[in-house]
């Protein structure tokens, strides 16, 4: 392909790299095919360059040129003159649609899709529904994308052609390789959106059904997804006669993908045969999967309680579905517990106070002494909304009996998943709560080997200071926190030096300039770098709470010393503080 004047000399220099040994400068260049076409100009780009990459690339081209391909030319209208060019794009598009790597054959048909949509209806009925037709009739490949092209051209066609794609979507339905009737099952339901309400039973039902029953499970599994689609199609009558057999069906089907799909879809599901048809029906389907033998089936159900509750009153579940969920809270498959626990805890607001007592809380705290970290971090986390329905008192009572088990819990994130919980428990309880049951924990938490549960435990101080008040603190926290300040493990030392910066707007003046300053202060002595420099970081704060006096007569002089530090770490902390002090 010639380029013959000078402002189309970058158009050729990518055009040329399309061509490149080079796989990486191969897939730049598709990258940019928009600068090509905006270089070589709207006719030469419709003209020619179409024609160049119709010619030129094909299923041997690397899958990652290809797929970007694909992709440009899906937005590639304006670059050939607007819509009423649009079919200069199909054929490459044709061609990607017949190559052998599914995911660029789907991103040649999402790009048909984008240009069929925008095209003029003359433009469809002789370029794009012919196109269809053409690939339906070819290789397995070929005819699986043209599934995808149905609910584009069929709201266009005119009656005749219509029935044409009617029955041709129906032989695809039919066809013996299995890879297209997956296609086909993939898109019937976006094909009977568009289709008139006559024909959903007299062309879409019988080719669902079929589908429903075929024997390859990737292709029953696919049919499950358009039974939501097609419920809401049909009248109620209709979708629980047509409808609800085949969910009931497909959830007892042989193949435990099937079974998932459809625990995985299960609430859709019912949404599509309505609350009548979900208490005498679903339940019991519902039951049947969380007791399923496969243990994926078990954990897409497990994940589905609380939704399952929200869609009926709750009388029904607690009968049939909470025995169950008892059951998986023991399950041996870890995956299953994990997917209860993500979920179970937004059941509360919906059973309400007695029935959280009586059923739920046993399982919470089965949950939160279970062997997996996660497993105990999202109940740890998600308790919030037990006491909204409880309240704190019921709630405290239970989880005292594994507070001091979970405060020791191997797993740090378990500790800091707990310790992010204590304020709220202190708050609801009371001063007397913390000085009594939880006090020594939260001191012991500052000493904690892990660094992330040492600053949940800082800031769990903090909040405890901010609801009780600065001469609680003063009383039951900073003595305690100065006890350690001496700590023969330098990383402890320079934790509790945070912890007191965090405490001192809290406390306020008087208390930082007695009690806590000093000991800061002296810290700027110790023989560890890493000690001194966290004083020169901690520093700058305490001056903005501190009268200016001090800051002039001890904090300036402290920083101006370790700005002469021996350790170029503590100098460059020193420094930065000294310039925040100034600012």
């Amino acid at each position: 392909m010639s380029m013959s004047n000078e402002s189309a000399s970058l158009a050729a220099v990518l055009i040329d790299e399309l061509m490149n040994e080079d796989s990486d400068l191969r897939l730049n260049s598709m990258r940019q095919l928009s600068t090509i076409a905006r270089a070589l100009g709207v006719e030469r780009t419709r003209t020619e360059f179409i024609q160049y990459i119709r010619e030129n690339f094909d299923d041997e081209y690397d899958e990652e040129v290809l797929l970007k391909m694909a992709q440009q030319l899906g937005v590639f209208i304006p670059y050939v003159g607007g819509v009423e060019y649009a079919t200069v794009l199909l054929p490459p598009l044709e061609g990607l649609c017949r190559v052998g790597e599914t995911c660029d054959r789907d991103k040649a048909v999402e790009s048909l899709c984008k240009i069929g949509s925008q095209m003029r209806e003359p433009d469809l009925i002789e370029s794009f529904i012919p196109l269809l037709k053409k690939l339906a009739d070819k290789e397995w490949t070929a005819q699986s994308s043209s599934c995808g092209l149905f609910h584009i051209a069929y709201p266009n066609a005119p009656e005749p052609l219509r029935e044409e794609l009617r029955t041709l979507y129906n032989q695809l339905c039919h066809n013996e390789t299995p890879l297209v009737r997956k296609a086909a099952a993939k898109n019937l339901g976006k094909f009977a959106e568009t289709v008139e309400q006559p024909y959903l039973m007299n062309y879409i039902m019988p080719m669902f059904k079929h589908l429903t029953q075929d024997d390859q499970d990737s292709v029953r599994l696919l049919a499950v997804k358009n039974c939501a689609v097609l419920g809401k199609l049909l009248v109620q009558q209709v979708c629980l006669a047509e409808i609800l057999p085949v969910i009931i069906s497909l959830s007892q089907d042989d193949s435990w993908q099937v079974r998932y799909t459809v625990a995985d879809q299960l609430c859709e599901l019912c949404e599509t045969v309505g609350p009548d048809a979900t208490r005498t029906e679903m339940v019991p389907a519902y039951v049947r999967l969380l007791r399923d033998n496969e243990t994926d089936v078990r954990r897409a159900a497990a994940g589905k309680v609380t939704k399952f509750f929200q869609i009926l009153s709750p009388e029904l579940p607690v009968q049939h579905i909470l025995p169950c969920v008892k059951e998986l809270s023991l399950d041996q498959s870890q995956e299953v517990r994990f997917a209860l626990a993500s979920d179970i805890m937004g059941l509360s607001p919906i059973l309400g106070k007695d029935q959280t007592v009586e059923q739920l809380l046993p399982i919470f705290l089965t949950l939160l002494k279970d062997e997996s970290t996660q497993i105990r971090v999202n109940i740890i986390s998600k308790i919030d909304q037990v006491n909204q329905v409880i309240g704190i008192d019921l709630l405290s009572q239970s989880l005292l009996s594994v507070i001091d088990e979970l405060s020791e819990a191997k797993h740090w994130r378990v500790r800091v998943a707990l310790i992010n919980f204590i304020p709220l428990l202190a708050s609801q309880l009371g001063v007397s709560f913390y000085n009594d049951k939880i006090g020594a924990l939260c001191m012991q938490w500052l000493t904690d080997e892990v660094h992330q549960v040492r600053v949940a435990a800082a800031n769990n101080l903090v909040l405890l200071a901010v609801k009780f008040g600065p001469e609680w603190a003063l009383e039951h926290i900073i003595p305690q926190v100065l006890d350690m300040v001496n700590d023969r493990r330098y990383q402890y030392r320079i934790s509790i030096l945070r912890t007191l910066s965090l405490l001192a707007p809290v406390v306020g003046l008087e208390i930082t300039t007695s009690t806590i300053f000093p000991v800061i202060l002296a810290a700027s002595t110790d023989r560890v770098p890493n000690v001194r420099f966290n004083v020169a970081k901690v520093l700058p704060s305490l001056a903005s709470i501190v009268d200016q006096s001090v800051v002039e007569e001890r904090i300036r002089p402290c920083l101006n010393k370790l700005n002469q530090d021996e350790d170029v770490d503590v100098r460059f902390f020193a420094n930065k503080a000294l310039q925040a002090i100034y600012q």
